[in-house]
């Protein structure tokens, strides 16, 4: 039982990105509490070996598709030109740059863990349209190169780059997944530090990305988060994963083991395993989904997924605790019968976030642990029934 405590009202604070709010409310820990870990690694099964490769090498491999950049990530985190013009201008000053991690697995393909938006911009300035994806802006050193396309400049400058070596970690693919997620998380030293689904997106296969994209672009996902798709940090991605973690494993096995990256990176392996999850399948999922975020927008409104306490009606950021257990606990009901009840679920809903310390603790701090996990469900599931 969770301890009711009538003194704290958890604060909404929403997730920002360069100072600009992303519409997605950020989960919290108390003070002096401990994050959710899991069991330590097995330095046995770390294997990781430093290679070399010249860039040429290297955009040769991004062209053939033997070196995955993630591209639909990119649109997403893109640096502006005098950045990139200055990373250029690094490789032309014969500066080494930071030793980069790829990821192979059991087929050789290859995909970029960090050094993502490095390698981006090169390759763009070099392979990109018309002799180069850019033309170079704000150089320090390099002033007579300003402006110029990599066409465009002196065949030595074009050596230079194509001959550059960079410093390769490359983790084997017998390294457990869990622990090549442990360490991208550990060496990720982009800028901006990715979260937690933008290195599961760097990570996973095409199936699983498509999968994801597909059920963020739907009509009715977009209805109930007030148009998520595209989401800067990914947060529409990791909604869509949350729930297709708790449709097909269920409650109770998050319980077994309640690490909420792990399930989801479970559930991620599980969208790229077509033996595991078959087409079939996966068209169920989406169905179900579709279906929940109608159910979801039909009871709630605008609000769906948001807190909404009595005396409240100003637009909360999306919660995702809120998310999976009423995208959940909607997902099976009829859309007349909703129609019928929809009141007096909102109004039981609204009763909890206003009243129930309990819950509101449990969809604000430390959501991952296993007896919030189990408490938010199973109050969404009873409001669920209200008027039944």
């Amino acid at each position: 039982m969770v301890v009711q405590d009538e003194t704290f009202v958890p604060e909404i604070i929403e997730e920002h990105v360069d100072n600009r709010g992303t519409g997605v409310e950020a989960e919290q820990l108390p003070e002096g509490a401990e994050i959710s870990s899991d069991k330590p690694w097995n330095p046995d099964e770390i294997r990781v070996s430093t290679k070399q490769f010249s860039l040429r090498n290297t955009m040769d491999m991004i062209e053939d598709g033997s070196l995955e950049l993630a591209p639909e990530f990119q649109r997403n985190r893109v640096w502006k030109t005098p950045q990139k013009s200055r990373l250029v201008e690094s490789v032309l000053l014969q500066i080494p740059l930071p030793a980069f991690y790829f990821a192979e697995d059991a087929d050789g393909m290859l995909r970029v863990v960090d050094g993502l938006q490095r390698l981006s911009t090169i390759n763009d300035f070099v392979r990109g349209e018309d002799g180069g994806g850019f033309a170079l802006k704000g150089m320090e050193y390099l002033a007579k190169e300003e402006g110029k396309r990599f066409a465009e400049l002196a065949t030595p400058w074009q050596r230079r780059i194509n001959n550059a070596q960079i410093v390769v970690h490359v983790i084997d693919p017998t390294t457990p997944s869990e622990i090549t997620y442990d360490i991208f998380k550990r060496i990720n030293t982009g800028g901006t530090p990715l979260n937690a689904q933008e290195i599961r997106h760097c990570m996973s296969k095409e199936r699983s990305r498509r999968i994801l994209r597909e059920m963020a672009a739907t009509e009715e996902f977009n209805a109930a988060t007030g148009d998520l798709y595209n989401h800067v940090r990914m947060d529409d991605r990791e909604m869509a994963l949350r729930f297709t973690a708790f449709w097909i494993f269920g409650v109770d096995e998050y319980i077994k083991r309640p690490v909420m990256e792990r399930f989801l990176e479970r559930a991620t392996a599980c969208l790229d395993d077509p033996a595991e999850l078959p087409d079939t399948k996966v068209e169920e999922l989406k169905r179900a989904f579709s279906v929940a975020m109608r159910n979801s927008h039909l009871v709630f409104g605008s609000h769906a997924f948001r807190k909404w306490p009595h005396g409240e009606e100003g637009l909360n950021p999306i919660n995702r605790a809120l998310f999976e257990t009423w995208s959940i606990a909607l997902a099976d009901f009829s859309e007349g019968d909703l129609h019928r009840r929809r009141d007096q679920i909102a109004a039981e809903a609204r009763q909890m976030m206003t009243e129930d310390f309990d819950y509101l603790n449990a969809i604000t701090s430390a959501t991952g642990g296993a007896q919030r996990v189990r408490y938010r469900f199973d109050a969404a599931r009873r409001a669920a029934k209200a008027g039944l």
